[in-house]
């Protein structure tokens, strides 16, 4: 049976989806789209995977994909990054009997991305991009999708989704923001270019960015005509929000920690969920935050939710008839709602404006000036210091500059002591270098099995003799 493609596809496959959960690293775990599933996501996909790693590492394959088999958590798109053909389709090959479709990922602007080549650092290699998907859509059994983010023009936009649905692409996902939209810097996404590659092209499409709430996903459909809408930073502070629902946090805290306990996945992941669920509240009741940076247990995060509860249970009771949240929160802390991402002039505007964060923690004197985290660390160590004038002085390696071993037999850094020893036969104690020593022992060992050995012979024919007769 040929595979389907298109509509067909979405249709059929993807039972028309409309509601989808974005690819997150680390955060679309399978206890995290179960709990989505529950409450209106109709389509979700993995996190990110590393093609590469996945087609070497065994144990890779089945962390993130072959123990997460569960009947419930379908249609699934297994996303990629990559950024050569045969590995791409090779990963793609050992993924697809557990997944409805293959993504490759287009999207991703991080560092990481850049470093590795991948995400949206390969927009402008269209050869590329067009021979993977080409490709990876001879090859798989499913259908390839793509993930992409968009130029500044929306005429390169549009004839980017074009190259990619001519190469083979079934399903495009545009997220609205370009690969310098980030972090701070991410702004508004333009649904004018997703509404501009949704009438250039004749594959499905998805708008991915500006979807905080319900009300939001059905104005991006109707502004963009898109067949479906992906979520990510709203899904993860509030997992019912394309039921079009607020719940408490503690009402899908809990659920989502009682899926854990049955599809186990890494503490941090489960650690980072929490801190998104409890968001607002956390910046009310701030010393929980610490115990629940430093819990170590599936329980001892349980107990931490637990007694967040309490806390906005007790700010309830003394919740005054018609009194409104405090700041700009459309709800009370303890409501699941939408997190804002301060810009960079709201940013500076908090910080006075004026002076840089380096430049503030660069001053001398309390700990106001410092950041969140090395206030942290500060905590933990009193007598730790910053100031680049109060940090002590080492002496330097005269070959690379580095700090050098304060018992280094060759007053060097390690590095070139290792060199050194290494090439000279010499031993280095300071930095547990032990070449001649070692050396000293292999020759001993070999001169006793050869003083051993040219024992062996005389008595070897009384033994072999002795035992033939």
């Amino acid at each position: 049976m040929p595979k389907l493609q298109g509509f067909e596809f979405w249709s059929q496959t993807l039972g028309g989806a409309r509601h989808v959960v974005a690819p997150m690293v680390d955060q679309s775990e399978l206890a995290w789209r179960l709990l989505s599933r529950r409450h209106g996501a109709q389509l979700c996909y993995t996190p990110m995977l590393h093609a590469q790693v996945f087609v070497r590492d065994a144990n890779y394959r089945k962390e993130n994909l072959y123990c997460a088999v569960c009947p419930e958590d379908r249609p699934l798109i297994v996303q990629f990054c990559a950024n050569d053909p045969e590995v791409f389709v090779q990963a793609a090959l050992l993924a697809q009997d557990y997944c409805d479709a293959i993504d490759l990922n287009l999207g991703c602007p991080q560092m990481i991305a850049k470093r590795g080549h991948y995400g949206a650092f390969l927009q402008e290699e269209w050869d590329l991009l067009q021979r993977m998907i080409l490709l990876a859509h001879e090859k798989l059994s499913v259908p390839v999708t793509c993930k992409i983010r968009v130029f500044p023009e929306i005429k390169k936009t549009v004839q980017y989704a074009q190259m990619l649905e001519k190469a083979g692409c079934q399903l495009l996902t545009v997220h609205g923001r370009t690969k310098e939209q980030k972090g701070p810097l991410s702004g508004a996404a333009s649904w004018e270019h997703i509404k501009a590659v949704r009438k250039a092209v004749t594959i499905p499409v998805f708008a991915n960015g500006n979807i905080q709430c319900l009300q939001d996903v059905e104005r991006c459909i109707q502004d963009t005509g898109v067949q479906g809408v992906m979520s990510a930073e709203g899904n993860l502070h509030n997992p019912a929000l394309f039921e079009g629902r607020s719940p408490a946090v503690w009402e899908l805290a809990e659920e989502y920690l009682d899926i854990v306990r049955q599809h186990p996945c890494p503490l941090s992941y489960v650690r980072a969920h929490l801190f998104k669920l409890w968001h607002h509240t956390l910046q009310v009741h701030q010393q929980l935050r610490e115990d629940l940076a430093k819990v170590k247990t599936l329980e001892g995060i349980a107990a931490v939710s637990r007694e967040l509860k309490l806390r906005c249970e007790e700010d309830m009771s003394r919740q005054k008839e018609g009194e409104k949240p405090s700041g700009s929160l459309p709800f009370f802390h303890w409501i699941c709602q939408p997190y804002i991402r301060p810009g960079p002039k709201e940013g500076n505007k908090e910080s006075g404006g004026a002076r840089s964060k380096r430049a503030l923690e660069e001053e001398e004197g309390s700990t106001e000036v410092l950041s969140k985290n090395k206030q942290k660390k500060q905590l933990r160590n009193p007598r730790k210091t910053f100031g680049p004038s109060q940090k002590p002085k080492y002496a330097k390696c005269d070959q690379c500059g580095n700090p050098k071993g304060s018992r280094c037999v060759f007053d060097l850094c390690r590095s070139c002591c290792k060199k050194r020893a290494f090439r000279e036969t010499a031993d280095c104690p300071g930095h547990g270098l032990l070449f001649k020593t070692k050396l000293e022992k292999s020759l001993a060992w070999k001169a006793a099995q050869a003083q051993a050995g040219s024992r062996d012979p005389g008595s070897f024919p009384e033994v072999l003799g002795s035992a033939r007769a």
